[in-house]
């Protein structure tokens, strides 16, 4: 129980961190149109995040993949760091990524057997 509140949490404060990207999404609209279209998949994440937080059991596939997109992204941020095709000061956000990712892994519920899930959604 105390490791489905704790997910709960950790899904309410991603979903909040992806959210607030809609800010500068506006922002970066014009400037940087990569960056703007990039926002707004995690907005919408976010929002998705927030609504996965009310029964994470039955958004499994939505954590997972919440959490193997933080690392494929950390992966690419990491690699332009180092090819210096953006600023090292980015690897904070590499880790973050990570931590988001390693975080959710960990808390993901266990998949729930075939006749027992059945029987919960009767």
């Amino acid at each position: 129980m105390r490791r489905e509140r704790t997910l709960k949490a950790v899904l309410v404060l991603v979903g909040i961190i992806f959210s607030a990207g809609a800010y500068p999404l506006m922002m970066f609209f014009r400037q940087d149109p990569a960056l703007a279209m990039m926002l707004s998949l995690y907005v919408t994440l976010g929002i998705f995040l927030l609504l996965a937080a009310r029964n994470p059991s039955a958004n499994r596939s939505l954590i997972a993949f919440t959490a193997w997109s933080s690392f494929a992204h950390a992966v690419v941020m990491g690699a332009q760091a180092f090819l210096n095709l953006i600023r090292r000061g980015e690897l904070w956000g590499v880790a973050a990524l990570i931590v988001i990712g390693v975080t959710l892994i960990v808390l993901t519920p266990a998949k729930q057997p075939a006749a027992r899930a059945s029987a919960v959604g009767a």
